[in-house]
């Protein structure tokens, strides 16, 4: 298929993709889903699950293979504008009192869903049919470890600041912890690709990485005062121009180090300077991520058949997925919450949140479908463990509100009830 052949292939699988995610969205955000969770429910509906299975030949005509790679790429300047958006909205003086519990928290959130996920894979992974034949048991056990480890962090941050979280103790203890989670998640992701590969090269240049995205950081942080008398000297297309080279060279590195493009996009976020001029730039950012986030949901629900669950073996190793998923993330860190001091309603809050998977565990997912680590079938359970885990978030929340507010207005404890628990010294 020619260039000119798949443009209009393009425009029209975006006009429908759009269409899907939004309807979806308005529909879920009916029983409390926020518009993410809809987004990422469009894109399995519109691949081989629902419309390949209804209308195969509606979905290969919307979809041809040769558009896919396109949507990845697009997709993913909507990931980096959205990330770059939750960082700048982050405050790093949140997590002030919350320092130590988020650590133990995020260590827990790590160590044990990689425990669950290896002992998973040693005891039935190679009767379920769903790994690779020709990829090192130790290899798939390492993967599904770390992609149970996953925390969804810019949906935990979209959940926390759609319900008004932000200014929570247990808001910001799960931000902290998530995004604690995800860094390591994606330089343990790095170390089972080295396996993979029989090279430490991979996992080293990440940690080279990392400690360079350090440095990148706090020069922006020292150059806020010449950044800030700068935007006010330019004009607004050049400002945004500027801002958009930056975002993307930051991307570009992070992907090369194997960090990938949205965490520089959010480490970039969290430490651009603020003025008036630079936050009237940044709001234009919030359209593109809404528009072209969709298409990474999308590409991964293209690549999500779960006619591939209809093996029973596959469907036990599913359901043993979740369950693990489950018992890894919310479980321990609702176990490590406690030990650290935290209430008991706190402490389930910061489970429940940070037990969603969704975009960072999708992202996962399609870099080891690429290298061959992950077959059609563990790609199509994993995305189950994503969906269960971010759907079942919201409703747990307001379940806990809800068991609150059956109380007499304190906790056992005699404090208020936990979201009215504001960031203190602890």
């Amino acid at each position: 298929m020619t260039p000119a052949e798949l443009a209009p292939k393009f425009f029209l699988a975006v006009v429908v993709i759009l269409v899907v995610c939004r309807a979806v969205s308005r529909l879920l955000q009916t029983v409390g889903q926020p518009p993410v969770v809809g987004e990422m429910i469009a894109g399995v509906v519109l691949g081989p699950s629902v419309l390949g299975a209804l209308l195969p030949g509606v979905e290969s005509g919307l979809f041809p293979q040769e558009l896919r790679p396109v949507l990845y790429v697009v997709g993913q300047i909507g990931l980096v504008a959205f990330m770059f958006r939750v960082g700048w909205d982050f405050r790093v003086d949140r997590l002030r009192g919350v320092a130590r519990p988020a650590g133990l928290v995020s260590a827990a959130g790590v160590v044990v869903p990689v425990l669950l996920g290896v002992l998973l894979i040693y005891a039935v992974g190679e009767r379920t049919g769903a790994l690779a034949e020709d990829v090192p048991l130790l290899v798939s056990a390492l993967f599904v470890g770390v992609a149970l480890a996953v925390t969804a962090f810019p949906m935990l941050a979209r959940i926390i600041a759609e319900r008004g979280l932000t200014g929570t103790r247990y808001g910001s203890l799960a931000l902290g912890a998530g995004s604690v989670d995800d860094a390591v998640a994606w330089i343990l992701l790095a170390g089972v690709f080295s396996i993979a590969g029989g090279s430490a090269g991979l996992v080293s240049l990440a940690v080279a990485g990392g400690f360079g995205l350090v440095l990148v950081m706090v020069g922006v942080v020292r150059l806020h005062g010449r950044t800030t008398l700068l935007a006010d000297r330019v004009t607004p297309d050049s400002l945004l121009l500027t801002l958009v080279g930056a975002l993307f060279l930051v991307a570009w590195y992070t992907d090369e180090t194997g960090l990938y493009a949205v965490f520089g996009a959010f480490c970039l976020g969290l430490v651009f300077p603020r003025s008036q001029q630079l936050d009237r730039t940044v709001e234009t950012l919030k359209p593109v991520g809404t528009v072209f986030l969709p298409l990474f949901f999308t590409y991964s629900g293209l690549n999500t058949d779960f006619t591939l669950l209809g093996s029973g073996p596959v469907l036990l190793f599913t359901a043993g997925c979740v369950l693990f998923a489950v018992a890894g993330k919310f479980g321990a860190c609702w176990l490590a919450a406690r030990a650290a001091g935290e209430p008991n309603q706190v402490a389930l809050r910061v489970g429940a949140l940070m037990n969603a998977r969704g975009l960072m565990q999708l992202i996962a997912l399609n870099l080891g479908l690429a290298a061959g680590i992950v077959t059609q079938a563990m790609f199509s359970a994993l995305v189950v463990v994503a969906v269960v885990t971010t759907v079942m978030a919201t409703p747990l929340l307001s379940w806990i509100d809800r068991r609150e507010r059956t109380r007499t207005g304190t906790r056992g404890d005699g404090a208020r009830p936990a979201p009215a628990v504001a960031v203190e010294s602890h």
